[in-house]
């Protein structure tokens, strides 16, 4: 059963507000869009093998054969990552989270992308550095020769796995690094109000964490994350619906006591 959250959400002093990336605080999905922007083929290569092979490797596998094979150099990379759909409005709400004192809100941007990726593009649309005070997502780096690297957060070779029983990728657990954020940040005790703007399958996880009665999910409509509260429950927090990033700057705006009419909560 789904519980939607309340309107207009309570005033609280401190709130979390938790970002996945791709579909989410952008609005295209990065790892895809750069074989979509400099090359189609790999994009069809990407496709054909997703389901045979870990979704971060094969990232990785073609971003070599982008730059092997293909030539294509770190400052096409870049141009590609700037000019990736991002819409003005969620831009516009997390400034306007950001500048605003009451409530006090913290940002933390989790993903399944990467630190190149996402430091491109923040700082392309004026949201680095110093906006997110926190951002978790697979290590990458560029070559001397220009070609993007990239890895898994949690190594294949890593001693340590995660232990997540909910069908994360074997590269991250995004339940168990919300904990791991919290427990960075003076745990769930440390907040009024949580709140998770996701799309994707992989966002399911930490809502099952997400407290009933405080905290709150911001749920992209027809993707991943929608069918599984759906078929599988579990999910305590309330949830607020929305398709378009404008209803995200709103649901911001709530958060801050600021509904649609202008009016002050």
């Amino acid at each position: 059963m789904v519980t939607e959250a309340a309107y207009p959400l309570p005033p609280v002093k401190k709130q979390l507000i938790v970002f996945d990336f791709d579909w989410s605080l952008a609005d295209q999905d990065s790892d895809r869009w750069v074989h979509e922007a400099l090359c189609p083929r790999l994009r069809r290569k990407m496709k054909s093998l997703k389901s045979s092979v870990q979704f971060t490797d094969l990232c990785a596998q073609l971003l070599v054969e982008l730059h092997e094979v293909e030539g294509k150099s770190r400052e096409e990379i870049e141009e590609a990552m700037r000019a990736m759909p991002f819409h003005p409005a969620m831009k516009r709400g997390v400034k306007n989270l950001k500048q605003h004192s009451s409530p006090a809100t913290t940002l933390f941007l989790l993903s399944n992308s990467n630190t190149i990726y996402i430091d491109t593009i923040l700082r392309h649309q004026g949201l680095a550095p110093g906006v997110f005070d926190e951002v978790v997502t697979n290590p990458a780096s560029w070559s001397t020769e220009g070609c993007l690297q990239l890895s898994r957060r949690v190594p294949a070779d890593a001693a340590k796995q995660h232990g997540c029983t909910v069908g994360c990728s074997p590269n991250m657990c995004k339940g168990e690094e919300l904990e791991a954020f919290l427990a960075r940040h003076g745990g769930f005790e440390a907040f009024d109000r949580i709140m998770y703007v996701g799309d994707g399958g992989n966002d399911y996880c930490p809502l099952l964490r997400m407290r009933e009665g405080k905290d709150v999910a911001f749920v992209r409509r027809f993707r991943g994350l929608e069918k599984r509260i759906k078929e599988e429950g579990g999910v305590k927090c309330g949830i607020r619906w929305w398709a378009g990033a404008w209803e995200v700057e709103t649901l911001m705006d709530e958060s801050r006591g600021v509904l649609t009419d202008g009016e002050k909560a």
